[in-house]
């Protein structure tokens, strides 16, 4: 059963790359005391994601946060080396925290897991968003099979 808004978020560990390396982060230090707007998407480096998902959220990270929001998460099911060589590629900077949630832990904790395999992509993220304040999901916008619309930076902005 997939999460609900007014749901908790479960307790998982993710991966984040830094200049010291590879880091441990729960989803407690991710949300914890904060307010984030958290999209995924179903690959890094793919044609939606990368042409208009990400780079969307780049473009208006400054009108998000200016609406209260303390930290924009891009998840995908790939490894942290993966999301910071994207993150790089896209000059992503400081303005969106690329996550990597590389065995799919967090995204079937949520139940928004999507079966990529008959693509060569095995278990992935469904494109979605969601607000989160201090870990408990506040707005949720999961997008229909094909669809880029409701998790889109643009979109997200108008429910904040």
């Amino acid at each position: 059963m997939a999460i609900n808004v007014g749901d908790k978020l479960p307790e998982v560990k993710l991966k984040h790359k830094t200049a010291e390396g590879i880091k441990d982060l729960t989803t407690s230090d991710l949300f914890g005391g904060k307010k984030v707007l958290l999209f995924a998407l179903p690959g890094a480096f793919t044609p939606t994601c990368s042409a208009k998902h990400l780079p969307g959220y780049v473009d208006k990270a400054s009108d998000i946060k200016g609406k209260g929001i303390d930290r924009i998460v891009c998840l995908s099911v790939n490894d942290a080396f993966v999301m910071d060589a994207w993150g790089k590629d896209q000059k992503v900077g400081d303005k969106v925290m690329m996550i990597a949630d590389g065995n799919a832990d967090f995204t079937k904790a949520l139940g928004l897991e999507m079966d990529g395999s008959g693509h060569g992509m095995g278990t992935r993220s469904k494109r979605y968003a969601m607000l989160v304040e201090n870990g408990v999901v506040k707005k949720l916008e999961v997008e229909k099979p094909g669809s880029f619309e409701v998790s889109s930076a643009e979109h997200m902005l108008k429910q904040i």
